[in-house]
């Protein structure tokens, strides 16, 4: 028998001033939105408090695990969607989530994403097939210990929804580059707790494999320029975790 389902809509933020209002708008469907910052230093938090369902938790980031199990802990009900700022979800969308929750056949839901960079669809690089979990019972389900690219975990039935998700990465250069900068920093920490240590070899071929692999096996070059510019950076990005971690273990020397 269908029957209503309460939805909790999660999300955390740093400095989301110019995206919180729109992605507020787009969670209308939600019976409540917890919003956990890491103490931005712009409107963020003003703004979502001007929203009557929105309720902001301010902690200090740790790691992304961490932060968005925080974010879990705080719902109220049991149906979660957990969607980043930089996600759009859709009208259809939307409906479907709602349509599927009055009667649910698993306890996590993956979505497809289509990512968008310097306002063009990528349709390859690696990226053709990107499906994540956005909706899920918080019972069942509770991200890894990963400090970046965590996933959830779901221990249980899952599913996929049909409507795709559109995933805008891009505000500008800066922005992706520093949050590129910002993952390889947390991969260094998670090698270095791992007593990994790099070598010529980490710095080298590691990089040079990941740009030729994501530009042409991958097949970022039928993505043209975009492509290229996204397998260049993932690649210094390689680069720069390795000395990130060689500059850990110049620390305690």
């Amino acid at each position: 028998m269908e029957h209503t389902v309460k939805i909790s809509a999660l999300a955390i933020t740093l400095n989301e001033a110019d995206n919180v209002d729109g992605f507020v708008q787009r969670l209308s469907f939600a019976d409540e939105i917890i919003i956990v910052d890491s103490f931005s230093n712009d409107e963020t938090v003003a703004k979502a408090r001007k929203h009557k369902n929105v309720t902001v938790f301010e902690r200090t980031f740790d790691n992304f695990s961490a932060q968005k199990n925080f974010a879990i802990s705080k719902a109220t009900n049991d149906w979660v969607v957990f969607f980043d700022l930089d996600e759009e979800v859709t009208p259809q969308l939307a409906e479907e989530i709602t349509t599927t929750l009055k009667n649910p056949s698993a306890i996590a839901y993956f979505v497809k994403r289509d990512f968008y960079f310097m306002g063009k669809r990528i349709k390859y690089s690696g990226l053709q097939n990107d499906w994540v979990i956005r909706m899920f019972h918080k019972q069942y389900c509770n991200y890894n210990d990963n400090l970046v690219h965590e996933t959830l975990e779901a221990n249980g039935e899952t599913a996929k929804l049909k409507q795709t998700l559109p995933h805008h990465t891009y505000k500008d250069f800066d922005d992706y580059t520093g949050k590129m900068h910002k993952y390889s920093a947390l991969q260094a920490k998670m090698l270095y707790e791992k007593k990994k240590k790099p070598t010529l070899y980490h710095f080298l071929f590691r990089p040079y494999y990941r740009f030729w692999h994501q530009f042409i096996f991958r097949l970022g070059v039928l993505d043209g320029k975009e492509g290229f510019i996204l397998a260049y950076v993932s690649a210094f990005s390689v680069f720069k975790r390795y000395v990130n971690l060689w500059l850990l273990y110049r620390k305690i020397d």
